[in-house]
């Protein structure tokens, strides 16, 4: 009797929390009035003392800035992830809540995402982590996380999205209104250049203007400008000598006052490092900062001190009050007919199964060997501790609570059963882990005859197979918030222990999971099928499965470029990553990426763009509206594509241009347009692309804006950034 009445305690304690949590603030007698959103706001401005004024620029607790009671304004709550509501914490401490009801749809992370190259499912996916969101009772989600992949050792690229800014932006769009669609606030970060871990709260980034414009900023221009994102978070380290969260550039004359923004600039967490510089360049809200009284932070007690004083103008407070305010009714705060949004339900869980179908990226797939046929294997052998690693909780800020993760071993056995006799050796162990404090350690407790023990067994065990998947790659130890990879090899051993798998048994496939490249020269030219699985999300294995069974055709494209090795990314070819001291200057300019792979002629292992299918497609011809386009308008670039192979599949069609003759040093070709269309076997589709004078353009630093220069360019388009199929010249000329 005593449990049963426990359990039913517990029951309505956990109904009495969601229904607190889903519950409006309607007190304001302004939020259901017919007033324009700027009319409210200042209704309320009106009667807010500096105090309360104060209060709500800083946080008043982990994720929580205050409101204001007696007239309505709660508390603004704030909430981690990229990529799924974060595990509820104490108020005032990082330990866990341990709450039983704060469970997440683990999404695919963020280079998974850019991988469908699917603005639709981008939306899809942001649709998602709105509705979680606002089920769990949270008004901001920190993200979506969209720096620049600069170098392929930073450690927080698996977060992130891709090298490519027009990629970025052409996905972080539809993210943000997905999320806020669902009455939640979507906030941008890191606001700007944090490509790297290494010394992130102290280092300070030099970069050219021509650079910042075409390469770092872009996407979040576009998120601001297209995608409407109420928040914008700024980054921890230094830009030309000043702190992200005190730059009058970053936060006021670019962002503010050139691109419009009208929401609120929240710091990165413990990132301000002053009251009256931070106040003036911008920030609007401190958070996180390492001290004890929420009233010593520097927007706190300090704040109003300086506004006493007359160092900061009670102009500016109101400013920042008015933006957070703004955002808040935006995002329908004070409405009684808010979203109440849906956690952990079947649709979630869909849309992050579909984003990991179209993510997966076959790299290499010699005479066909993927997808397997099932009449041909009795014993399948997998290999690797990825195959039983879940990967949810890792990788720092954006770790997720989930409902459920299924392991590549899962999805195996959930789509085989008792079909084929399926072995499992674990083949080598992570010996690393990771502490906030001190970083990723490598223990080393795994001793070197218990290591060849592990490689011993799977060889064994892979020579008596049919078959052979080896699931290998990264994990949470080299992909994490905090830390950069020292290198582009796979740890623990791996290389050695497929090496000697793919001698024991040449049927086998290497899938990697990881969010970054890595080095496969050691073995890629032995392997006859390499796949790309990313760190994939809940469905993660039955996904796997779905692909390498052929239930699924893969369609994912890489949205970085795999190098050969490291020394040939451009951050290490031009010697500035990650810095000298507390000093980092991106001396390759705009040569990011692919633009440096074919501009100088460099080969990478997999390029920008790649990826295959289980079927072919034949790129039939391109025609142009014109050869000729003039200022001021467009050219229409007409693509046919038939899908010649046996079975149906989806092609990310990629438009590049190549500006031929330019007074500045340019890439190759930039990608200006794509679009992922499915084909069925014999079915030819016509791709549309528009291409106007903006897409030819680059920064001209002497009239500070960007330009096209009269001359010839050419359209080029294909498969991926090294497999051109088609191209067309047309000149830019002179309007009449």
């Amino acid at each position: 009797m005593v449990k049963k009445n426990r359990i039913i305690a517990k029951s309505i304690a956990l109904s009495l929390m969601v229904i607190i949590m889903s519950t409006k603030f309607t007190n304001n007698v302004f939020a259901q009035s017919n007033d324009s959103v700027s009319d409210k706001v200042e209704k309320l401005m009106s009667q807010l003392t500096l105090n309360e004024k104060i209060s709500m620029l800083h946080g008043n607790s982990k994720f929580t800035i205050a409101g204001v009671e007696r007239l309505g304004i709660p508390e603004w709550k704030m909430s981690d992830g990229p990529n799924g509501v974060r595990e509820e914490i104490k108020r005032d401490s990082w330990d866990v809540a341990g709450w039983d009801n704060d469970f997440s749809t683990y999404l695919p992370r963020g280079t998974a995402l850019a991988a469908t190259w699917n603005i639709n499912l981008a939306h899809e996916y942001g649709t998602v982590l709105g509705r979680e969101a606002r089920a769990r009772g949270k008004d901001i989600i920190l993200g979506p996380g969209i720096n620049v992949h600069r170098s392929p050792l930073c450690g927080r690229n698996f977060e992130y999205m891709s090298e490519d800014p027009y990629l970025i932006s052409k996905m972080v769009v539809p993210y943000i209104k997905g999320v806020q669609e669902q009455d939640v606030a979507a906030c941008v970060k890191h606001y700007a250049f944090n490509n790297q871990e290494y010394e992130r709260f102290k280092v300070n980034v030099e970069i050219d203007e021509r650079t910042i414009r075409e390469i770092y900023l872009p996407g979040f221009k576009a998120a601001v400008q297209e995608g409407n994102a109420l928040t914008v978070m700024s980054a921890y380290n230094k830009f030309r000598g000043k702190w992200c969260s005190e730059n009058t550039y970053l936060l006021t004359d670019i962002l503010k006052n050139e691109w419009g923004f009208k929401g609120a600039v929240i710091s990165d967490w413990d990132g301000v490092h002053s009251t009256k510089d931070a106040a003036l360049a911008g920030l609007d809200i401190e958070m996180g900062t390492n001290k004890d009284n929420y009233n010593d932070y520097y927007f706190a007690n300090a704040l109003k001190a300086a506004v006493e004083d007359g160092e900061v103008g009670i102009e500016i407070i109101n400013d920042k009050v008015r933006r957070i305010l703004t955002s808040m009714f935006k995002s329908k705060v004070f409405d009684e007919n808010r979203s109440e949004g849906e956690f952990i339900s079947e649709r979630n869980f869909a849309t992050a199964k579909k984003v990991a179908e179209e993510a997966v990226v076959l790299l290499k797939n010699e005479n066909k060997t993927l997808p397997l046929k099932l009449e041909n294997i009795k014993t399948l052998a997998v290999i690797g501790e990825n195959a039983v690693t879940k990967h949810a909780q890792g990788g720092g800020s954006c770790g997720v609570k989930t409902k459920y993760e299924i392991t590549p071993l899962e999805g195996l056995q959930n789509k085989l059963g008792d079909k084929v006799n399926l072995k499992f050796a674990q083949g080598y162990k992570s010996t690393s882990t990771f502490d906030w404090a001190k970083g990723v350690i490598d223990t080393s407790e795994v001793n070197a005859n218990y290591k060849i023990e592990l490689k011993d067994e799977a060889v064994d065990l892979a020579k008596n197979a049919d078959c052979v998947i080896l699931f290998v790659g990264l994990n949470h130890h080299q992909d994490l918030e905090s830390a950069d990879r020292v290198d582009m090899n796979l740890p623990y051993g791996q290389d050695k222990l497929i090496k000697e798998v793919l001698e024991a048994n040449k049927n086998t496939v290497v899938f990697l999971i990881g969010g970054s490249p890595v080095d496969v020269s050691k073995w890629v030219d032995i392997a006859p099928a390499i796949v790309q699985g990313w760190y994939a999300g809940s469905e993660a294995g039955n996904v796997f499965a779905e692909i390498l069974f052929g239930d699924v055709n893969p369609s994912g494209k890489l949205p970085f470029t795999f190098p050969k090795k490291l020394e040939d990314s451009p951050d290490y070819k031009f010697g500035d990553f990650p810095g000298n001291g507390l000093e980092v200057e991106y001396k390759e300019g705009v040569f990011v990426g692919y633009r440096y792979f074919d501009s100088y002629n460099v080969e990478p292992q997999f390029a920008f763009g790649h990826g295959l299918s289980y079927t072919t497609f034949n790129y039939q011809d391109v025609k142009l509206s014109g050869s000729i386009l003039t200022e001021g308008n467009n050219i229409e670039v007409v693509v046919s594509i038939e899908n010649n192979g046996t079975i149906a599949g989806s092609e990310v069609v990629q438009l590049y241009i190549e500006d031929v003759v330019s007074s500045v040093e340019r890439p190759k070709k930039e990608l200006k347009g794509f679009e992922k269309i499915l084909l069925e076997v014999g079915e030819t589709k016509e791709v549309k692309f528009q291409v106007d004078e903006s897409m030819l353009s680059f920064y001209d630093v002497e009239s500070k804006k960007f330009k096209a220069e009269l001359g010839k360019f050419i359209i080029h388009i294909g498969s991926a950034s090294d497999d051109i199929r088609l191209t067309k010249e047309f000149e830019l000329v002179k309007e009449n």
